[in-house]
C-alpha cells in the first residue's frame, strides 16, 4: 500500500473519529444551545493551538451488545494547547457520543492528560458534559472516577485545575469539579447534583426540576459550588481567559507581571467612599477599584456569601488576592459561608505565590442560634487557620470597624500579617461601643437620673478611649495609621519589600485544618 493510500486511510479514520456521535446527535446538541466538545476547545484555546491525543481510543466494553457499538474517541477529547500563549492540558466530554458517559477507556484518556499536566507543570482544564457513569461497564466506571479524584488531589496546589460545567454533571462525577480550584457554570446549561429529580421523587416524594435542583444559578448563589457564573458559553470562555492573566501556571512560578497603571482615581476616590456614619453601608468594591491598576477587579464567587468579597486585582502590575468585608451585606459580618469562602481563597493564593491584601470593616461574627448550630465555631476557625498558615506576603488595611474575634480573624498582626495599616476612621475594640458601654457602665446607666442620656455619654466615652486605631498602634499591633489617600502607596511599598519573604514553618507532614 502506497504512502498516499495510507495517508488517505488516516484522514478517513480521523474524519470518522472527529465526527462524534454523528450529525443527528450534533444537531440535538446544537438545539439545546450547546457547542460541541470540539467547538468548545477551539473557542477556548488560542487559534490553531489545539493538539489532540488518543483520537483513536475505543471503548473496551463487551456486555449488553457494547461489543458491536463504535463510540468515537470513547466520548471524550483530550489534548494540549495554549491560552494567552501559555500551555494548558485540556479534556472535553462529548455528549453526542453515548451521552458523554464515562467508561474505562474514557477515564483512561482523562487520567492520561491529567498525568501529563502534572508532569509538565501546566494548568488542567476539564469541560464536563456527561450523563454520568456508563452503566454497561459496571465497576470499571467507578474505578475510572476514583482514578480521576486521586489525581485531582495530587495536583491540588501544584497546578491550577479548572472545571467547566457545560451540561449535566451528576452522581460521583460532581466530586472531580469539587476537588478543583475554580468551577465555571453557564445559565440554563450547567447542571450538577448527586441525585437527580427522579431519584428524589421516588425516595422522598418531592418534585423539583433539574434547574432548581442543581442549575447554574443555584450553585453560584446558594451552594457556593461554582466560582464563576456566565450567561453564555462565550462569556464563560472569556472569564477563563481573564483568570489566566492573574494566576501562575504552576506553584513554582509567580503570576505574570504587567505594566503598572494607575487606578481611575476620578471615578473611585478613597476619601469619599466610606460614610462618616459607621453604621452606614458602602460598597467595598469601590475601595478595591480605587487601589487596583486601572480599577480592574476580577471578583470570584460574587453571588455567594456576599458579606465577604474575594478576587484578583493588580497593584503596580503585580497580581494580588483580595479579601474584603462587604458592609453592603449583613454589615460585613463573618459567618459560616463567608468564612469558608475566604479561607479556601486564601489557601489558593498561598499555594500559588499570590500576595494577600485584606480590607477590614466588620462588627464581628454573626450571632444567632442558626449560625451556632451550623457550626460557626468550626467554620470560623478555617479562616484563622488559612491566614495563620499562609506564608505569602500579607498586608492588612483596617478601614472602619474591627471588633472582637473578627478583628483577629481578618489577618491581624497576631496571625502574622506582615504589615497592618489603619485609617483614622478605624475602630478596633473587643466589641462595639454600644454593647461595651452597656456592659461596662451598666450600674452607672441604671442609677442615672436620665439613663438614656447617661448611656449615650458612656458610649461616646468608650469610643474616645477604645474605638480608635491609636490604642492598638500604641501596642505595635498597627504598623501605621495612614490617610486614605496614602493607602495605595503603602501597599505598593509593602509588596515591593516583601517580595522575597521567607517563612519556615515547623517540620510536619501536614496540619489538620478544621474541615
Amino acid at each position: 500500500m502506497s504512502l498516499r493510500s495510507k495517508t488517505n486511510e488516516l484522514r478517513k479514520r480521523m474524519k470518522s473519529a472527529a465526527s462524534g456521535g454523528g450529525d443527528k446527535a450534533i444537531e440535538k446538541q446544537t438545539a439545546m444551545g450547546k457547542l460541541t466538545a470540539r467547538e468548545r476547545i477551539v473557542a477556548l484555546l488560542d487559534e490553531d493551538s489545539f493538539q489532540e491525543y488518543d483520537l483513536f481510543v475505543e471503548h473496551a466494553a463487551k456486555d449488553f451488545d457494547m461489543a458491536n457499538k463504535y463510540l468515537a474517541g470513547d466520548g471524550v477529547l483530550t489534548g494540549t494547547g495554549t491560552i494567552n500563549g501559555y500551555p494548558v492540558c485540556i479534556y472535553a466530554q462529548d455528549f453526542t457520543v453515548a451521552g458523554g458517559s464515562l467508561g474505562y477507556m474514557h477515564a483512561r484518556k482523562i487520567v492520561k492528560i491529567m498525568d501529563h499536566a502534572l508532569k509538565l507543570r501546566v494548568p488542567l482544564i476539564g469541560i464536563n458534559d456527561s450523563g454520568g457513569a456508563r452503566i454497561q461497564e459496571g465497576v470499571n466506571s467507578l474505578a475510572g472516577y476514583g482514578e480521576i479524584f486521586y489525581r485531582n488531589t495530587l495536583a491540588s496546589g501544584v497546578i491550577p485545575q479548572i472545571s467547566v460545567i457545560l451540561g449535566p454533571c451528576a452522581g460521583g462525577a460532581v466530586y472531580s469539579p469539587a476537588l478543583t480550584d475554580f468551577v465555571f457554570v453557564v445559565d440554563k446549561i450547567s447542571k450538577m447534583f448527586i441525585t437527580g429529580p427522579e431519584v428524589i421523587k421516588s425516595v422522598l416524594g418531592e418534585e423539583i426540576s433539574m434547574e432548581d435542583l442543581g442549575g447554574a444559578r443555584v450553585h453560584a448563589s446558594l451552594t457556593g459550588n461554582a466560582h464563576f457564573y456566565a450567561e453564555s458559553e462565550k462569556e464563560c470562555f472569556d472569564q477563563i481567559k481573564t483568570l489566566f492573566t492573574y494566576i501562575p501556571w504552576n506553584n513554582g512560578k509567580k503570576a505574570e507581571s504587567f505594566q503598572p497603571k494607575q487606578p481611575k482615581s476620578r471615578t473611585f476616590k478613597l476619601g469619599s467612599i466610606i460614610p462618616s456614619d459607621s453604621k452606614e453601608p458602602y460598597d467595598v468594591r469601590d475601595v478595591i477599584k480605587a487601589l487596583a491598576d486601572e480599577s480592574d477587579f476580577f471578583e470570584i464567587q460574587a453571588m455567594w456569601a456576599q458579606n465577604i468579597t474575594i478576587g484578583f486585582a493588580r497593584v503596580n502590575g503585580e497580581t494580588v488576592g483580595i479579601v474584603a468585608n462587604q458592609p453592603m451585606y449583613l454589615a460585613g459580618v463573618l459567618d459560616v459561608d463567608s468564612s469558608d469562602k475566604a479561607a479556601r481563597f486564601i489557601r489558593y493564593c498561598d499555594s500559588f505565590n499570590i500576595p494577600l491584601l485584606t480590607l477590614v470593616d466588620l462588627p464581628g461574627y454573626l450571632p444567632g442560634i442558626d449560625q451556632e448550630h451550623a457550626g460557626v465555631i468550626r467554620h470560623g476557625a478555617k479562616l484563622l487557620y488559612a491566614y495563620s498558615e499562609a506564608t505569602v506576603p500579607k498586608i492588612t488595611v483596617i478601614l472602619r470597624k474591627a471588633y472582637g474575634g473578627g478583628y483577629i480573624a481578618m489577618c491581624s498582626n497576631h496571625l502574622r500579617a506582615d504589615f497592618v495599616f489603619a485609617w483614622p476612621t478605624a475602630e478596633i475594640a473587643v466589641m462595639g461601643p454600644e454593647g461595651a458601654a452597656n456592659i461596662i457602665f451598666r450600674k452607672e446607666i441604671k442609677e442615672a437620673a436620665d439613663p438614656e442620656k447617661m448611656r449615650l455619654e458612656k458610649v461616646e466615652e468608650y469610643k474616645q478611649k477604645f474605638a480608635n486605631p491609636y490604642v492598638a498602634a500604641a501596642y505595635g499591633y498597627i504598623d501605621a495609621v495612614i490617610e486614605p489617600r496614602e493607602t495605595r502607596k503603602f501597599i505598593v511599598h509593602s509588596l515591593a519589600i516583601s517580595k522575597n519573604k521567607e517563612v519556615r514553618l515547623p517540620n510536619k507532614k501536614h496540619g489538620i485544618p478544621p474541615f
